[in-house]
Order: structure tokens, then sequence, then C-alpha cells
């Protein structure tokens, strides 16, 4: 088995490709190894000293370190426990665990708004974000704002800013004339 590394925006976070299906479908995020409960990958991985937080998308493993430890050091651990758990036929998400979805529900008058919104996430910005070892996606919708919540690379990202306002807002403000403006959310 041979793992792939690839760089993202976000120099905390490095994008591992195992080169097979990691999840079938949607993401998986684990901010801390409490998160991870439910997942014997992302165990695994945060069992490695200087492990963060732990991303799956669906052929990608994105893993963010702590900023006390440097990627030469932590980088052969995580591809070796890596490929150890593939090597093993254990499951990624255990039992009743799934992949989130992606984006929230939501209730209300804004109904056809919000469905544009989601479709404007899905096709044009899940999937750069993803190349980038990524996701974002929608969490509500308030007076014209658009709240949104970045995981994997694009979390702590110094760039996702620039994304957000530039990138984001801007797409949604040319295509719904109702968003006024885009806020990240911290769940």
């Amino acid at each position: 088995m041979f793992i792939q590394t690839e760089t993202t925006p976000n120099p905390a976070t490095l994008k591992f490709l195992p080169g097979m299906a990691v999840l079938e479908v949607g993401t998986a995020d684990f901010p801390s190894v409490d998160a991870a409960i439910g997942s014997p990958l992302a165990q695994r991985i945060f069992a490695q000293k200087g492990v963060a937080g732990v991303f799956f998308g669906s052929d990608f493993i994105t893993v963010t370190k702590d900023e006390a430890v440097l990627w030469e050091h932590v980088k052969p651990a995580i591809l070796g426990a890596i490929m150890e758990h593939f090597q093993s036929g254990a499951p990624v998400m255990e039992g009743a665990t799934r992949a989130a979805g992606g984006h929230a529900g939501h209730d209300g008058p804004d109904g056809a708004i919000v469905a544009q919104i989601k479709e404007l996430l899905d096709t044009r910005v899940r999937p750069a974000v993803a190349q980038d070892g990524g996701d974002i996606t929608f969490h509500g919708f308030e007076r014209g704002v658009v709240y949104l919540h970045m995981q994997g690379a694009c979390a702590g990202c110094p760039s996702s800013t620039l994304t957000l306002k530039m990138g984001i807002e801007n797409l949604l403000r040319h295509y719904i004339p109702e968003v006024s403006e885009v806020r990240p959310v911290a769940l």
C-alpha cells in the first residue's frame, strides 16, 4: 500500500491519500480525541503524538498537528497508523456511527433561498475545498447572513477568512441578492 501526501493551504494540516475509499458518503470531522469515539481509524491516528484533529473525506484523510510538533517528526507515525488500519481490515467507522451528510436542516420562510445556498455550496464550493483537504457546510441563514461550518484543513487555516469573505461571500451575493454576509461558526 502506498499513501500519498499533499500539503494544504493550512500549514498545520496535511492531506493523506490512501488510494482507496475512506468514506462512501459524506464527511467525518474529529476535532479532538474525544470526538473520535466510533472511528477506529481516527482513534489510531490520534494515538500518535502531536495529532490535534482528523477529518475524513471520500478518498482522503486530513490530519492537523499541534503547533509544537514538526511534520518531519509526526508524519511517519501517521502514515504507519493509516497503513496498519487499512491492512487490518477494520472499519473506518463503527456500527451506528455514520458520516455526516453535510448541511444542517432549515425550517422557515427562507426555504427557497437556503436551497439555492446549499446548491451553490455543493456544486461550486465544496468540491474546491475538498481538493485542499477540507469541507464547508451550511449551518444557518438569518436576516441575510449565511453561517458556515469549516472542517478539516479549512478549520483554523490562515487563509480561511479570505476564502470565506472574498470567495464564498462574493459568490453567494452574486447569485443570491438576499445574502448580505457570510460568517463562520464553530461547533
